[in-house]
Parts: C-alpha cells; structure tokens; sequence
C-alpha cells in the first residue's frame, strides 16, 4: 500500500476520533482542531480501544481508561504515559484525508500489560 484515501476532511468532527477501514487496515483519525492525525485505533498502554475511551481536548488525545495523553501537535507524550503512539503520515487534497499505508503499524505488548486492569480498578 501507500497513499490512501480515508475519508472527507469535514468526516471527522474538531476534537473528534473516528475509526476507518483502509484495505482491511483500521486507523483512527483525530481531528485536534489545527490539523489531523491517523493512529492505530487502541491506546499502547493496554490494547483499549481509542474510538471508544479517546478524548481529544486543546489538541491533546487522552485514553480515558488509564490516562495517558498525547500532544497532536508534537506527537509527544505528556504527563505520566510511558510509550509514544506511532502516527501514519497524512496529507490533506482537494478536501479529502489520505494517509501513508506503506505498512500496518502495531504496538508490541509487555507481558505484564497483558494483565487484566479491571482487577486494580
């Protein structure tokens, strides 16, 4: 794959995530108010899925189960969160998202993330 077409510009709403099937691949697109960014669709921290508990805010994703953050602007962690997320590259033209499919990115999982959370709350 490569350059792919995702979706309409105006299809993900400001300070919005909103999943997408490209060719079999899910990426979720964030709409942070200055621009978009497209990621895998779960949190790296424990695999929770960002369409569901991902809260964008003054261009910030928050996963809402644990709350680790990223800055969409900088693509840098804040506060507390441990792993960067990866981040597809993407363009906008003639109204249209496309993104970089040259391969599927994917988060490796500790084993001890592997736990069930639900047991420490």
């Amino acid at each position: 794959m490569a350059w792919k077409k995702v979706c309409g510009v105006g299809d993900v709403e400001v300070n919005s995530v909103k999943l997408f099937d490209v060719e079999g691949v899910n990426v979720l697109v964030t709409n942070y108010g200055s621009g978009f960014r497209a990621i895998p669709p779960i949190c790296p921290h424990m695999e929770e899925p960002l369409d569901v508990s991902g809260i964008v805010a003054n261009c910030v994703l928050t996963c809402s189960k644990h709350l680790w953050a990223w800055d969409l602007r900088t693509e840098g962690m804040l506060g507390e969160t441990e792993k960067p997320l990866k981040f597809y590259e993407t363009r906008e033209e003639d109204g249209a998202l496309f993104v970089n499919m040259v391969e599927e990115l994917v988060y490796d999982f500790d084993s001890e993330d592997d736990l069930d959370d639900d047991f420490f709350g």
